[in-house]
């Protein structure tokens, strides 16, 4: 049902897009024409004769070129995932996607016709899209959401208070509704049976390994969804290699290491992205610098010690969003969600990350990949390793601009899912999961819960209970 009400959105944008391009570009690439101009005028255009003609398989055949470019982009970005994400975030899944299809259908108008094509009708084809997609993504989640009421769950917990797991699930009311809580001190047994009753799942968080292990099983053996909350050793395993060197399953865990064509097609990419960037970021950047000089006189750039690859320290580069005196006490500290030290101009271009910018030079000099775990501050990877000695896996690789932690989390996770999340990047690598991120990156950009600040009374995001 999900796939089918995701093709009929896709399939009502591509009938837009269809209308556009049987009434409005085919014709253009159609008949050649020579626009002339006298004195900078316009004064007609002279038939030249014919450019391409397409038999009626052939329009077939580019309309399903297009719908097959909506399909392959809204998976990347997940415009189809209707029921599992908010509709707002299918709708702007579907928005970039749409962004991306329609800037590359362009493009191959521009290299079929070797001159300018008026880009105005694409652009009204866009905005009817838009339209249709939004529609589309609250109508398709009211009749998921009629169909599949939230799922009611019981929550097994262990040591750790599961308030804040708690507060993750209750963001996702229309999907889940967390019915009865249990500590594992009440007793395996009383667990198994309570496990019985009329649940739709149970969620196992922070349980010990001596009780997860048969509680899986035992939800597994009686047909109960069951949502584990990972480890980290989980994560690792996860990422392992299966050996079948005989008639018994080997996890191969090994020591992480990108090969060597992996690390060139990496640099590689980015000192090309870089460069691009920084020469179609350059107007932006002498905007916010002049923006940022002007509101107090102060510094243009904030530098920062930071760590990158085997917690080597290097100077991290942004545009100034905070006051001069941000840091007087001496306390590195995150900025929290009602932060007085942010000032006007600084809200404005971290909410579009604008201040971001200048760590194009730090990828380009190579201190930093485009794809990578953040780079934390060196007091701040002291005060978690303290409680967390695992956080130093996250050193294994150079520090990024994005991350996977950033994609499918926020500015204020706990270093503990931060680290997993960073460990799942880490033990999956490939070239190709590097592409996917970067395309989600502008996503992400757009999203303002993913720049959400930790608590007033945190330094760091690590929870303080």
């Amino acid at each position: 049902m999900v796939l089918l009400l995701g093709a009929v959105g896709l399939a009502m944008q591509t009938a837009v897009y269809a209308w556009s391009w049987y009434m409005v570009y085919y014709p253009i690439l159609h008949d050649w024409r020579r626009y002339n101009f006298i004195d900078g005028k316009y004064v007609g255009d002279e038939y030249m004769g014919r450019g391409i003609t397409y038999s009626f398989w052939g329009h077939i055949f580019t309309i399903l070129l297009y719908f097959a470019l909506l399909v392959i982009v809204a998976n990347a970005y997940g415009g189809l995932k209707i029921g599992y994400l908010k509709p707002m975030d299918v709708f702007m899944s579907q928005a970039f996607t749409l962004l991306v299809v329609n800037i590359i259908t362009y493009c191959l108008f521009l290299i079929i016709e070797v001159k300018y094509v008026d880009v105005l009708p694409l652009l009204g084809v866009f905005l009817v899209q838009l339209f249709i997609s939004f529609g589309w993504a609250y109508i398709t989640n009211y009749i998921y959401m009629s169909i599949f009421p939230p799922r009611k769950l019981l929550l097994v917990n262990g040591e750790y208070a599961a308030d804040d797991i708690i507060a993750k699930f209750n963001t996702r009311k229309d999907k889940y509704r967390i019915i009865k809580k249990m500590n594992i001190s009440e007793g395996i047994e009383k667990i198994y049976k309570e496990c019985l009753e009329d649940y739709d799942g149970v969620i196992i968080w922070d349980v010990p390994n001596q009780y997860r292990n048969g509680l899986v099983k035992f939800c597994y053996g009686n047909n109960k969804r069951v949502y584990v909350m990972p480890k980290i050793t989980d994560v690792l395993l996860k990422g392992s290699t299966q050996l079948h060197l005989f008639d018994s399953p080997v996890f191969l865990l090994r020591d992480y290491s990108i090969k060597v064509e992996q690390r060139f097609l990496k640099r590689v990419m980015d000192i090309v992205l870089a460069l691009v960037l920084i020469i179609i970021s350059s107007p932006f950047m002498l905007f916010t610098a002049i923006a940022v000089k002007a509101y107090d006189g102060g510094p243009i750039l904030y530098k920062q010690v930071r760590c990158t690859i085997n917690r080597r320290e290097f100077k991290i580069m942004k545009f100034r969003s905070m006051r001069v005196d941000a840091e007087k006490d001496g306390v590195a500290r995150l900025a929290s969600k009602n932060d007085s030290r942010i000032t006007p101009v600084g809200s404005f271009i971290r909410k579009c990350r604008l201040d971001e910018l200048p760590q194009l030079f730090n990828i380009l000099k190579g201190d930093m990949s485009f794809i990578g775990p953040r780079p934390e501050r060196p007091e701040i990877i002291n005060q978690y390793l303290k409680d967390m000695p695992e956080f130093a896996f996250r050193t294994r690789v150079k520090a990024g601009l994005a991350g996977y932690a950033q994609i499918y989390g926020k500015y204020n996770t706990t270093p503990y899912d931060k680290l997993k999340l960073d460990l799942t990047y880490i033990e999956n690598y490939s070239i190709w999961l590097d592409i996917k991120l970067l395309l989600l990156t502008p996503k992400i950009m757009l999203t303002p819960d993913s720049t959400e600040g930790i608590e007033d009374d945190q330094t760091t995001a690590m929870k303080n209970s």
